[in-house]
């Protein structure tokens, strides 16, 4: 992947899951990586394994002092970011409206909606005045349909999914290109944490059928990030092959 050598690669919630799938898999492709997420043990743990130069930075996008503060005071080695990926997001609870949870729901809109907010706010005028970027925000099938007790989670990626579309018509007048990766069903850390940290009802997510890996989607993610200047990719949806949408699986009996 030349086309991605040496650049540099910002990834939010790059601790575990996609982000932390991207992370590896843009290493391959000879990027440099700035990586974000709230466990900086986590990312130093994952910056050792990596084979490229890195930069970890403990942040918590729901904080937008702490946001604009940080990518302002980047080191000048890593201040020209080429690549965004919007990928901190989390699920919390998944309830009827009227029995949800509003710490819950706070903890959503706070990190899936204003905490990419933020963080374009800070990246992308540097790639205007650059005349050079790529945003690439990871939403979900949950940004195009609404399933059952979804309610506050599917409304935070239908955001994604607007902010995403009006990201690409405010930057058309500029090369910048403007991306978003929907997955289905993904076995990574989003149930423990939709779950409270229940693993045993997460687990149960999973069975009976094969989900998406987080490799998956940074495979697609290297793709249209790899791809010519004049290709913009706006949108991919992604599903295992045994999810026909939403809430329609193909489990088998164990």
């Amino acid at each position: 992947m030349t086309a991605l050598k040496n650049k540099t690669v910002l990834i939010t919630g790059a601790s575990a899951g996609i982000g932390q799938a991207c992370a590896e898999k843009f290493a391959e492709a000879g990027a440099k990586l700035i990586l974000a997420a709230r466990r900086k043990d986590r990312l130093d743990e994952l910056a050792n394994q990596l084979a490229t130069e890195v930069h970890t930075i403990e942040l918590d996008v729901r904080d937008q002092k702490a946001v604009g503060d940080t990518i302002a005071s980047l080191p000048a080695e890593w201040a020209a970011i080429d690549i965004l990926i919007n990928n901190a997001g989390l699920s919390r609870g998944l309830d009827k409206l009227h029995e949800g949870r509003i710490d819950g729901w706070d903890e959503m809109i706070d990190t899936n909606v204003k905490g990419l907010l933020y963080v374009s706010r800070a990246v992308i005028p540097g790639m205007v005045q650059r005349n050079s970027g790529h945003i690439i925000n990871i939403g979900s099938i949950a940004g195009h349909e609404v399933y059952p007790n979804g309610n506050v989670y599917c409304a935070s990626k239908h955001a994604v999914d607007a902010i995403t579309k009006g990201m690409r018509i405010d930057l058309v007048d500029t090369p910048l290109r403007v991306s978003t990766i929907d997955p289905g069903l993904a076995e990574t850390e989003f149930s423990q944490v939709r779950f409270w940290g229940d693993t045993e009802r997460a687990s149960t997510v999973y069975k009976g059928y094969k989900p998406l890996e987080g490799a998956d989607i940074a495979d697609v993610a290297i793709y249209i990030a790899s791809c010519p200047p004049h290709v913009q990719i706006a949108e991919v949806i992604i599903l295992p092959t045994d999810q026909g949408s939403s809430m329609v699986l193909n489990k088998k009996l164990s």
